[in-house]
């Protein structure tokens, strides 16, 4: 019995040319396809917002181009001028987020632990949507915190679609 093999890249060409008009094609190695280039800082809307919640900030980016970009998929939220940033739960690589065109992403975070016996008191706090931007500044008294922000092993989830996402998330990952 003889085995003929056929080449890859025919084999995947025709599988482009049976495929409908727009559709993606994937390759054998099931790879997703490329995310979009990285979003620039001036085309980028950061917020920053006091939860309900005790000591948990909401955040969130926005696409004001007018194309998808990405940024990272852990938020950089940076507190005063104490070193580190939040940590990421769970835990993760950097990699990067898809937003499309006028598209927003959300994320919760906590920035004091719940069991912690120390704390420190900051005026700000840092986010940016990647750790290649400077980010935007948020004062503590409009986080509602005007005597500071209280911080202590400081917790962030991903970006998510939704704000109730990020809020879930935090809840399953930050206790």
């Amino acid at each position: 019995m003889r085995i003929r093999l056929v080449p890859a890249v025919p084999a995947v060409l025709a599988l482009a040319l049976l495929a409908p008009a727009g559709a993606a094609v994937a390759s054998s190695a099931g790879t997703a396809p490329p995310a979009p280039p990285a979003c620039r800082e001036s085309r980028l809307s950061v917020a920053a917002s006091a939860s309900d919640r005790p000591d948990t900030v909401r955040i969130s980016v926005t696409n004001r181009g007018t194309r998808a970009c990405s940024v990272d998929r852990i938020p950089t939220v940076v507190f005063g001028d104490l070193d580190g940033p939040a940590l990421p739960v769970p835990g993760a690589e950097s990699a990067p987020y898809r937003l499309p065109a006028g598209g927003s992403a959300h994320a919760a975070v906590r920035s004091l632990d719940p069991a912690a016996t120390e704390l420190r008191l900051v005026d700000r706090l840092t986010v940016a949507g990647d750790p290649a931007h400077r980010g935007r500044t948020f004062g503590a008294a409009s986080l509602g915190a005007p005597e500071g922000i209280r911080v202590w092993e400081p917790v962030t989830t991903w970006w998510h679609r939704s704000t109730a996402a990020a809020d879930a998330a935090l809840d399953r990952y930050a206790d």
